[in-house]
């Protein structure tokens, strides 16, 4: 199933809304050229429909688009990551979250 998903950039998240229920992947811009994903929500009514996963593909891609290395503070965002290793090349070298 793929969602309709809309970036907030001032409120630097990535959003999903549907039947009323919310799903978001926040971020933050801690330094120049580096994305950090920080927390992410699925409503428990839209659980188990691969919201996050679309909200993951977004934000990654949005990060491929802008060139930013990728930091994942969200632990969902550190597993959806490790599984798929075409994600692997954006992470930042820094954090050490290989």
């Amino acid at each position: 199933m793929s969602a309709q998903v809309t970036h907030h950039s001032k409120d630097q998240e990535f959003t999903i809304e549907q039947d009323g229920y919310t799903a978001e992947l926040a971020y933050s811009l801690p330094a120049a050229g580096i994305i950090d994903f920080t927390h992410t929500f699925v409503d428990e009514l839209l659980r188990g429909k691969g919201m996050g996963e679309e909200l993951a593909k977004a934000g990654l891609a949005y990060a491929r688009q802008q060139k930013l290395k990728v930091r994942t503070s969200c632990a969902f965002m550190q597993d959806f990551v490790q599984k798929h290793l075409q994600y692997q090349p954006l992470l930042d070298d820094a954090t050490g979250q290989k």
